[in-house]
């Protein structure tokens, strides 16, 4: 920090060549930027925070009170540390001959690159009990080298120097350092033995805790032939879905209803046009983007690790991803197919990359929060869990209007998605049996979560590993 600072002038050298010399490597080349461009956005703090947010949340839930707070207080670090030193060193960005990214503030260190480290860093002191053998060294492996990707997608993009990557990476591991120091006296403080982090995590006893799952019972051959069929009538049902939203799209348009009045498609949508205000506009695009790819992401990923979480199964996780990879495909397809137009009003939104049947914002919405009701009705006890009705049946209403009201829908889009969702999600919940591996009431707390295998309460605390 200082050499730069006081800008140095053999790293200021070195600097300034390899920005350029790295610049002429994939300058003209847009496939290989595009790829680098999805490396660092691996890098990206919104990335970064959703996964250190879905690892609290599991952590929390089993009851790893430390860890969590660990995964915390070192992301909390990295969000004080970047930008207080940004502001103190003071360092422009480089300036390439053939500049193809673009970054905001500025230089030193690289946010990317220490966000990456302290984030993927903390991550991997806190789940490497979950990991044995072999798998130790390949998880180990993984981490590092997505760590050192990040950190050259930064040069290549030509929006860092190699010393703001080194100093990023230099202030992430001393950062790490500190704060495992800090959980090692934590340990020393409770009379629990000290660990190596490195090479057992920071609470080599959790491991119980942190595996995601159980450990399954091996598959006979009846069950994985069981298991075969159901796969198999899932990819058969999605293409006779499929194939049947696609004819009625292909009806649709043949009958020359893309802009006809079926079922209210042209008087709907014109009476929302004619009826906006600059205030509903508002309303509806918050509204709309709810049911956004980046929203239906998170609430997918958050529904998943939960779900993990506290039933410790797989099911509910492949029931979810399931759900929701066969509605973003059959979307992707039927819309591809039928190339249906937009209503004949003022859109709201730009730039749209499909056409109009079905809705994905509809179809994705009913999809997910239908899902999540089935799971937690199967799952919990207790009256509260038919509140979850609630959001399957507002959710979709919200969308459907917003969307028609934006002029991006016609009704029969709209209805289109509502039976696609139908027939998809009674396909997957009685073929994947999300709800199979429920607990009985008799083992569950008093929310209807599992009890925690917790032998501290019978005065029995597990032997702790120790080096």
């Amino acid at each position: 920090m200082l050499l730069v600072r006081l800008q140095f002038a053999p790293l200021e050298s070195a600097d300034h060549h390899a920005a350029a010399w790295l610049n002429s490597l994939v300058a003209g080349d847009a496939a290989l930027v595009g790829v680098i461009k999805a490396v660092t956005w691996l890098g990206s703090g919104g990335v970064l925070w959703t996964v250190t947010g879905a690892a609290v949340v599991l952590l929390a839930i089993r009851r790893r009170w430390r860890l969590a707070v660990y995964l915390l207080v070192a992301g909390a670090g990295e969000l004080v540390l970047d930008p207080v030193l940004k502001a103190l060193v003071g360092r422009l960005r480089p300036v390439v001959a053939h500049p193809v990214a673009y970054g905001g503030g500025n230089s030193f260190p690289s946010g990317h690159a220490l966000g990456s480290i302290v984030c993927y860093g903390a991550l991997f002191l806190v789940f490497l009990p979950a990991v044995r053998g072999i798998w130790r060294r390949v998880f180990a492996a993984v981490i590092v080298t997505l760590i050192a990707a990040i950190g050259v997608s930064r040069l290549l993009l030509g929006v860092h120097y190699l010393s703001d990557v080194l100093g990023a990476w230099a202030l992430g591991i001393t950062w790490l350092g500190v704060t495992a120091f800090a959980v090692e006296l934590s340990r020393r403080a409770a009379g629990e033995p000290v660990t190596d982090p490195v090479t057992e995590g920071l609470e080599p006893e959790a491991r119980e805790d942190l595996q995601p799952a159980e450990p399954e019972t091996p598959m006979r051959h009846d069950r994985a032939l069981a298991y075969g069929r159901n796969a198999a009538g899932v990819v058969v049902i999605w293409v006779l879905i499929v194939g049947a939203l696609t004819g009625i799209g292909k009806l649709i348009m043949i009958t020359h209803n893309g802009n006809g009045n079926l079922f209210g498609d042209h008087t709907i949508p014109h009476w929302f046009a004619a009826h906006r205000t600059p205030s509903l506009n508002g309303w509806s695009l918050i509204a709309s983007n709810l049911g956004a790819t980046q929203d239906i992401l998170i609430v997918s990923a958050v529904t998943c690790v939960v779900f993990l979480a506290v039933t410790r199964r797989w099911r509910p996780l492949v029931f979810v991803a399931a759900v929701m990879f066969g509605e973003l495909a059959a979307f992707l397809a039927i819309a591809y197919v039928v190339k249906r137009p937009r209503p004949d009003v003022t859109h709201l939104d730009t730039n749209l990359p499909t056409s109009a049947f079905p809705s994905g914002h509809m179809a994705a919405t009913t999809c997910l929060y239908v899902a999540i009701a089935i799971l937690v009705i199967g799952h919990a006890r207790g009256w509260w869990r038919y509140l979850f009705l609630i959001p399957a049946i507002v959710m979709p209403v919200l969308i459907a209007v917003a969307r028609m009201y934006r002029g991006e829908h016609h009704p029969t889009d709209i209805l289109a998605s509502v039976l696609f969702a139908a027939l998809w999600l009674t396909t997957a919940t009685i073929l994947i049996k999300p709800n199979k591996d429920a607990f009985e009431r008799s083992q569950r707390g008093p929310l209807g979560l599992p009890r925690r295998k917790d032998h501290a309460r019978h005065g029995h605390e597990s032997a702790p590993v120790t080096r």
